[in-house]
């Protein structure tokens, strides 16, 4: 059954190993009529500090690309919170649009699985713990946020010298939605044989960045013994057009997570793709 409005909290996740914070929003399904707010140059129709909705939800956690932010899908958590889902957005550490000091560093590509993992465990200990359904967790993992959402998932990951990336996968994880992911990192044989759960693959057309191409020979090399992967070519999109549509006073062509590919409707294509993910999930989960 919908839930008719969602909920907004911020909170900080604390890594106790470097005594550092991350901040992160959740939105949660909620009996109190949504208000539209804005939170930084988006708006979004939530209610700050609403009291949750009896029940249990299951939870998604969405990780965004290298420099950018935990604001870049609040139409799709907005989405799926009124659907009944708990959904936590993190902004990852000094990789991010304000502070993006370790982009393209192996720390980097250490840090971000391992911060995904505990902003679950910060979700599964804070306030809404009696409300989750820990056996129901996915992931949502954007361009180096698709990298990290796969190495949880079981992938091992190499840079592109051949160094191989520690990390640990997270058990709790039972299905991952990837949109236009850096596969780049896994090419090498075997590097993702161990994920059997269930795969929502978008890649874009006309991406640039993490091309269709380099999808395609994932899919064929990589993720062909899963058959739980579904694969989805979205016509004409950019590697952008995965975040939500900015705000017309942001739109311009220097600033490009507000570009797309001529002709591609962003907003329509963002009421699809919150469908797909939702009908994904209530298959898969």
């Amino acid at each position: 059954m919908q839930n008719e409005y969602a909920g907004l909290n911020k909170f900080k996740v604390f890594e106790e190993l470097r005594g550092i914070t991350f901040p992160a929003i959740v939105m949660y399904p909620t009996l109190i009529k949504s208000n539209i707010q804005n939170i930084g140059p988006f708006s979004v129709k939530a209610t700050n500090n609403a009291e949750i909705k009896e029940g249990k939800y299951p939870l998604i956690i969405i990780s965004h690309g290298d420099g950018g932010n935990y604001l870049g899908y609040l139409t799709i958590a907005q989405f799926m919170a009124e659907q009944g889902y708990i959904v936590v957005m993190l902004e990852h550490y000094k990789n991010n649009r304000n502070d993006n000091e370790l982009a393209g560093k192996i720390e980097n590509f250490e840090n971000s699985p391992k911060h995904i993992s505990l902003t679950i465990d910060a979700i599964l200990e804070g306030k809404f713990k009696n409300y989750l359904n820990k056996e129901k967790i996915a992931i949502i993992g954007h361009s180096i946020g698709g990298y990290a959402t796969l190495a949880l998932a079981g992938g091992i990951p190499y840079t592109k010298e051949g160094t191989r990336v520690n990390t640990v996968v997270d058990k709790r994880i039972k299905a991952i939605i990837l949109f236009a992911p850096a596969t780049g990192f896994y090419n090498y044989n075997n590097s993702l044989d161990i994920i059997k759960i269930p795969i929502l693959f978008f890649s874009a057309e006309k991406d640039k960045f993490t091309t269709l191409e380099e999808h395609k020979k994932i899919i064929n090399n990589q993720l062909s013994h899963n058959d739980n992967v579904v694969f989805k070519i979205v016509k004409n999109a950019g590697h952008f057009s995965f975040l939500s549509p900015f705000p017309e006073s942001m739109r311009n062509p220097l600033f490009l997570p507000s570009t797309d590919p001529k002709g591609f409707d962003r907003e329509k294509f963002h009421l699809e793709l919150n469908n797909k993910i939702l009908k994904f999930l209530r298959k898969n989960m």
